[in-house]
């Protein structure tokens, strides 16, 4: 006969399961993946602050993804790391903790979507309307829009715990490597049913708002750019769209995965393993892709080094 135990406090995770001679290969992997993400994600942010040449609605949204990004991977690798050395038996996570590393995972998923699609929002303008972008993306316009971004993914992750919270719990080993909420309502003996129907009807809303407002902004910047003879133009959309499609197209194929091995449970162990990918991918080429592409952060980077450089001594 199964045990239960009701509504404990401390819990267990089931880790990654990595063979024992991959254990500190893998470790490392992660480790300096964290280390930099966090260089990376931080020295960009601390860019955009710093030099006003950057002040610009597209680099202060642009801050949004390395915020979420430094959040959601500091919540969940660090204690990923720890558990890695420590026996099955020993990977035990209060309960409190893992309902708020839950809530950080998904917020980081969802505001990765909704943060992308303001930012496809202020390309539209700046290619699609030149000479009102400045009137409409007004500081006022930025605020509003990360407020949103924010706000919205908040309030769907917030009922999306909240939901499972409820639950009574009935078992204690979270089968994952980390806390989310479909490892949490698992834990419960009682109907999941209205669980299962809003996280799939949250999945499918974020994705097709997502990519929908993605296919309407592009098919728009593409009409204007393929009528307009104007090179200047056409130009600076290669450049600033094709950023910003890449880190969309990264991070919604990692979520992808994710979605299409679930209907996979032989693979189970490869999904475990795409969902830590899909915090460390996405969290770490970002702020390389813009960058490597952003004309103003090389700039200020070139000029960075060269003040940096001692005259030789005569």
């Amino acid at each position: 006969m199964e045990n239960y135990t009701y509504n404990s406090l401390t819990l267990q995770l089931e880790g990654l399961n990595v063979p024992m001679y991959s254990t500190y290969p893998v470790f490392l992997f992660f480790f300096f993946s964290y280390l930099l993400i966090m260089v990376t994600n931080v020295g960009i942010a601390a860019l955009v602050f710093i030099d006003k040449n950057l002040h610009q609605p597209m680099y202060l949204l642009f801050c949004n993804l390395p915020l979420s990004d430094i959040i959601g991977n500091s919540i969940m690798v660090p204690r990923l790391l720890s558990d890695m050395l420590c026996p099955p038996s020993e990977r035990l996570i209060s309960y409190y903790e893992c309902v708020v590393q839950a809530f950080t995972t998904h917020m980081f998923g969802t505001t990765t979507h909704t943060v992308l699609m303001i930012m496809a929002f202020d390309r539209y303008v700046a290619i699609c309307n030149p000479l009102r972008y400045s009137a409409i993306m007004t500081n006022n316009m930025v605020i509003k829009l990360t407020v949103s971004a924010w706000g919205v993914a908040f309030v769907l992750v917030g009922i999306l715990l909240g939901l499972t919270i409820r639950l009574n719990r009935c078992r204690t080993l979270i089968m994952n490597p980390y806390c989310d909420n479909a490892s949490l309502f698992q834990l419960s003996c009682e109907s999941v049913f209205i669980n299962n129907v809003y996280g799939l009807t949250f999945t499918v809303v974020l994705f097709t708002s997502s990519i929908g407002s993605m296919v309407l902004t592009y098919t728009k910047i593409t009409v204007v750019c393929l009528t307009s003879k104007n090179k200047s133009l056409n130009s600076k959309a290669l450049k600033t769209c094709s950023t910003h499609l890449v880190v969309y197209l990264i991070m919604a194929f990692s979520g992808m995965s994710i979605i299409t091995l679930h209907r996979f449970p032989q693979y189970s162990d490869y999904r475990k393993l795409c969902t830590i990918l899909f915090h460390i991918v996405p969290g770490s080429l970002n702020p390389i892709i813009y960058g490597v592409q952003s004309k103003e952060i090389r700039k200020f980077l070139s000029k960075l080094f060269e003040s940096k450089k001692v005259p030789p001594s005569l």
